[in-house]
C-alpha cells in the first residue's frame, strides 16, 4: 500500500508561542491553497476569523471557494502560531480525508520541531487522531476536547536551551465538517484556548 509523504514543510515562525499539529493534510484534489487546513470545507480558518477578526470570512478570498494563504501566513507569523502534524508518512487505508482510516506510518519528531521555536509554551491538537498520537508518544492523559493537561516533552537536542520542555497541551475540537458541533461553538472552544 502507498506510503504518503507530508506535502509541506513545518511552519514554524521564530516568535512561535503555540504549535497546532493536526494528523495529517487531506489529499492534493481536496486543498484551495499548499498551506495547513486546505481544504475548503474545513472551519480552521474561519474559527480564527471569528475569534481574532469577528468575521469568518476574513481570511475567505470573496467570490472563490479559497482561502487567503498570503493574509493567513502574515497573520500566523505576527500571531506566533506554529504549523505542523503528527504524522510525517501515513498510509490512506481508504481513499478519503478521513482521520479514522489514516494509519501513522512515521511520527513526527516533536522535540525537533520544539527545538526550534524554543519560545513555544503550548501544544495544541485539533483533533481525536492527533491528540491519540502525542498522549501515547508522552505517556500523558488524553485531555478533554477544549481542555489541556500540562505535559513534559523529552528528547530535545543538546543544542537546544533545555533538554526538556514544559508546555500546556491543548485538546480542541475538529475543525472538520465531520465534527458534529457548530462554527460558533468550535469558535468558543478555541477563544479559551487564547486567553
Amino acid at each position: 500500500m502507498h506510503i504518503e509523504q507530508h506535502p509541506f514543510e513545518p511552519f514554524l515562525p521564530e516568535n512561535a508561542k503555540i504549535l497546532f499539529l493536526g494528523s495529517f493534510p487531506p489529499q492534493e484534489h481536496r486543498w484551495c491553497m499548499p498551506f495547513y487546513y486546505p481544504n475548503w470545507i474545513n472551519d480552521f480558518w474561519r474559527i480564527m476569523g471569528l475569534i481574532h477578526f469577528g468575521d469568518k470570512n476574513h481570511f475567505c478570498v470573496p467570490g472563490e471557494k479559497r482561502f487567503d494563504e498570503s493574509a493567513i501566513r502574515t497573520f500566523c507569523m505576527a500571531e506566533g502560531l506554529a504549523f505542523y502534524d503528527t504524522a510525517c508518512e501515513v498510509r490512506r487505508l481508504k481513499d478519503n480525508a478521513s482521520d479514522a482510516f489514516l494509519e501513522v506510518v512515521t511520527p513526527t519528531d516533536i522535540p525537533a520541531l520544539l527545538a526550534r521555536i524554543p519560545s513555544c509554551h503550548t501544544l495544541v491538537t485539533t483533533g481525536q487522531k492527533a491528540t491519540e498520537v502525542i498522549a501515547s508518544r508522552y505517556g500523558c492523559p488524553v485531555p478533554p476536547v477544549g481542555g489541556f493537561v500540562d505535559i513534559v516533552i523529552p528528547g530535545l537536542p543538546p543544542s537546544s536551551r533545555a533538554l526538556t520542555r514544559d508546555l500546556r497541551f491543548w485538546r480542541m475540537p475538529s475543525t472538520s465538517r465531520a465534527y458534529p458541533l457548530p462554527l460558533e461553538k468550535k469558535a468558543e472552544a478555541y477563544r479559551v484556548l487564547f486567553k
